[in-house]
This record gives structure tokens, C-alpha cells and sequence, in this order.
């Protein structure tokens, strides 16, 4: 797996670069401190999981929006230009709020820097298989904050196909895309389109508010 890492910080990015670089399974990209080097590398280097710092040093707006130089802008902008590229958010805060708003966004994880680095390590996993990553303490707030619609005809599942409703509840179940594939009996291609037709019909950014809007909807 191709990992980019996106953070201002160069001691705590350079450290955590040399990290990664020992797991047999990961190649590390050169480490990108803003925006602009970022997409760069994302276009020359086509990563498959982008490590993304919250804050980034160039980030901070009077007005508080998220501009593409904001994490969560840069988010935005990595979601609309490279749909399959995997986003984790890295941040020193612990804060459910802005959890949700980077599910939202199109983050594919949400991991605090004082994790340790295997939990960091599995994240990066988990998501490149097309698992939803966030830490188990903030999982129960953040399912309830997401779940704070619901569609016109009161069943928001109902644009579903009966195999994408399937695919769902695998994904309700905590399974992955290898996983959903398996237990389903079809490709991990089929998997991944099925995926993100979901998305697509729910109006969902990430597995994680598709998740929490089919619980929301009683699936269980």
C-alpha cells in the first residue's frame, strides 16, 4: 500500500514516516506539510491511503471555513478529484463533533496522534480494505450524531436494491469489502460497486454514515 502523509509538523511527520516505512506492506510517499504539495503527490504518487492532518499550519481562517487549505477542506477537495484515494484524519483533539463533520466530509477513518503506532498501522489497513476506522470510545457519539435524518417517505433504505440492502447489513455487521464479498458469493469488484451505489443512493459520504443511517433506519 501507497501511504501519504499530510502534516506541518516535521519532527512529529518525519517520525512517524519512519514508522510506517518498517511494515513490509507499506510504502511511504514523500511527506507533503500543505495542501498544494499534497495534491501533487497525490496526482504523481497515487496513494492509497492519505494520512491528513486536521490542522494544518496554513489552515486557520478568521471566519472559521473550511477553505482547501483546512483539513477538512483538503478532504473535500481529495474526495471530489481522487474518489478512491482512502482518508484518515489524524488530529490531537478528541472531539465527536468534528469526527462527524470528516465522515461527512468523505474521511474513510479518524485517528488521534497519541494513538500507538499498530493502532495506526491497522487503521491504515482497515480502511485501504474498505472498512471505516474510528476509535472504539468515540464510536457510540459519533453513530448517534450521524444519524440525524431520515428520508421523505420515512424509510431512507427504500431506494435500495434488495442485494444493496444485503450489502448493507454486511456492512452494519462490520464486515469488509474481502468479507461482504465472501459471505455474499461474489467478486470484490462486485463488492466495491455495490458499495459505492449505496453511498451514492443514500446520499452517504463515507461507510461509516451509511452505517449509522441504516441502524437509524432499525436495521441491526
Amino acid at each position: 500500500m501507497r501511504v501519504l502523509l499530510v502534516d506541518d509538523h516535521p519532527v512529529f511527520a518525519e517520525a512517524l514516516a519512519a514508522r510506517l516505512a518498517i511494515e513490509p506492506d507499506i510504502e511511504v510517499l514523500p511527506v507533503a506539510s500543505g495542501s498544494g504539495r499534497a495534491l501533487a503527490e497525490i496526482s504523481l504518487g497515487d496513494p492509497d491511503v492519505v494520512l491528513l492532518d486536521l490542522y494544518l499550519g496554513e489552515s486557520y481562517t478568521a471566519s472559521g471555513e473550511h477553505s482547501e487549505r483546512n483539513g477538512l477542506g483538503l478532504l473535500a477537495t481529495i474526495r471530489a478529484r481522487y474518489p478512491r484515494t482512502k482518508v484518515i484524519m489524524l488530529t490531537a483533539a478528541e472531539d465527536p463533533a468534528l469526527t462527524v463533520a470528516a465522515f461527512r466530509a468523505g474521511a474513510d477513518g479518524w485517528l488521534p496522534k497519541s494513538a500507538h503506532a499498530a493502532e495506526l498501522v491497522e487503521a491504515i489497513r482497515s480502511v485501504a480494505r474498505g472498512e471505516a476506522s474510528v476509535p472504539p470510545r468515540l464510536l457510540a457519539d459519533v453513530l448517534d450524531r450521524l444519524t440525524g435524518r431520515q428520508g421523505p417517505d420515512g424509510d431512507p433504505l427504500a431506494v435500495l436494491t434488495v442485494r444493496e440492502r444485503e450489502v448493507l447489513q454486511c456492512m452494519v455487521d462490520g464486515l469488509g469489502r474481502a468479507e461482504i464479498a465472501a459471505r455474499l458469493h461474489i467478486s470484490s469488484n462486485t463488492a466495491r460497486t455495490h458499495t459505492q451505489n449505496i453511498l451514492s443512493k443514500l446520499g452517504c459520504h463515507s461507510v461509516l454514515e451509511a452505517v449509522a443511517l441504516a441502524r437509524k433506519s432499525g436495521m441491526r
